[in-house]
């Protein structure tokens, strides 16, 4: 599944890139334009553009001749252009912090689907969770006539000076990784209600000391699944011991491991394992596993998205499922309908738009006893 993903954002980007080639081209004059056409004729330039697009003041025979000509001289018409005269390109621009991510994967793949049964292309660009690329994104899409964005942010995101103006510029919506600061429509699961729902799973099956494995304080969605971790101990009346809530910069695989080898060096070891990302959950795993600790029985381990490792690593990870396909077309379909909207002046409002978590139990939290 995520090898066919990737192959999806492969084709786009390269979609992407072939569409920029052609406007460079065209900017170069060497390859066929509508005024070349025009000359070739010796019609106006209107009379050649309405005529290929079948407009009804113009002949029958003055159309065929000239998409006979168009078609003899490889005329391709230039989209970015025709949206800067319209002021509608069809074009929605998408903005990532990584597009290799699993989860982000299956985000762009709904994405995709949904925006070529609703007739509009789409340009995805690459912030690598660096803010100043992110601030370069989004006056690109702009600069590429975009009729809307989505993005999902950067976790350094704290300043938002550079994104407010494009709320007054095109539709904007934020997915994902999202601020409250941004006055928009945003399309989101509710991660502390499913961090929630995973640490009461660790209660519910004998779980008393439950170690947390998080990012540092600045990511929106590590500090909305800490706030469930605290919740759900708060609820089922568990003291908080600061020496297991584990904050690293990178949630991956070898700090998943690391942050493992911490927590087994405490005097008194946790007897459960949260990790924010699957990711780190795995590498908590293949601690335990060299370790020969005992999984669930001695520690049991939660991961968070679903992705296709969990599935593939002994034992299963237990897990909050996280729909990427669905945000991903409901994203998109909200986006739409903003940019189709007739209210053009609507002054932007904050809206959430929830998609529903599953708990996935798999072995790594199941009670043998």
């Amino acid at each position: 599944m995520f090898y066919k993903n990737y192959e999806i954002i492969k084709q786009t980007f390269a979609v992407t890139f072939a569409m920029l080639f052609l406007l460079i081209y065209d900017m170069k004059k060497k390859v066929t334009t509508l005024k070349m056409l025009a000359q070739n004729l010796e019609l106006s330039i209107s009379t050649v553009s309405r005529a290929l697009n079948d407009h009804p003041d113009i002949s029958s025979a003055t159309k065929e001749k000239v998409k006979r000509l168009a078609l003899t001289m490889n005329y391709t018409p230039n989209i970015f252009a025709k949206g800067f005269r319209n002021h509608k390109s069809n074009i929605i621009g998408v903005i990532v912090p990584n597009v290799t991510h699993y989860f982000t994967s299956t985000i762009i793949r709904g994405i995709l689907e949904e925006a070529s049964l609703l007739g509009y292309r789409v340009i995805i660009s690459e912030s690598n969770n660096d803010v100043i690329k992110q601030k370069d994104m989004f006056n690109t899409m702009l600069q590429f006539g975009v009729d809307g964005i989505l993005a999902s942010l950067t976790k350094m995101t704290k300043e938002i000076d550079h994104i407010l103006p494009i709320i007054n510029t095109v539709p904007l919506i934020l997915f994902d990784k999202v601020s409250n600061k941004i006055p928009c429509t945003q399309i989101t699961i509710n991660d502390e209600e499913a961090a929630f729902k995973a640490i009461e799973h660790l209660i519910n099956i004998g779980k008393k000391r439950i170690a947390i494995i998080k990012e540092r304080e600045f990511s929106y969605t590590s500090e909305k699944r800490y706030a469930g971790y605290l919740r759900a101990l708060k609820a089922h009346q568990i003291e908080v011991d600061e020496k297991i809530i584990i904050s690293v910069d990178d949630i991956s695989l070898i700090q998943g491991k690391r942050m493992t080898n911490i927590l087994l060096s405490l005097k008194k070891k946790p007897d459960a394992i949260f990790a924010i990302t699957d990711t780190a959950a795995i590498g908590v795993i293949k601690t335990l596993k060299k370790l020969n600790i005992k999984i669930p029985e001695d520690i049991a381990v939660v991961g968070f998205s679903n992705s296709i490792n969990s599935t593939i690593i002994e034992p299963k990870l237990t897990t909050i499922n996280q729909p990427g396909n669905l945000i991903g077309k409901t994203a998109i379909k909200y986006l739409i309908k903003e940019i189709e909207s007739d209210a053009v002046d609507e002054i932007p409002v904050n809206k959430t738009v929830e998609i529903k978590t599953e708990l996935i139990v798999r072995d790594s939290t199941f009670n043998i006893a």
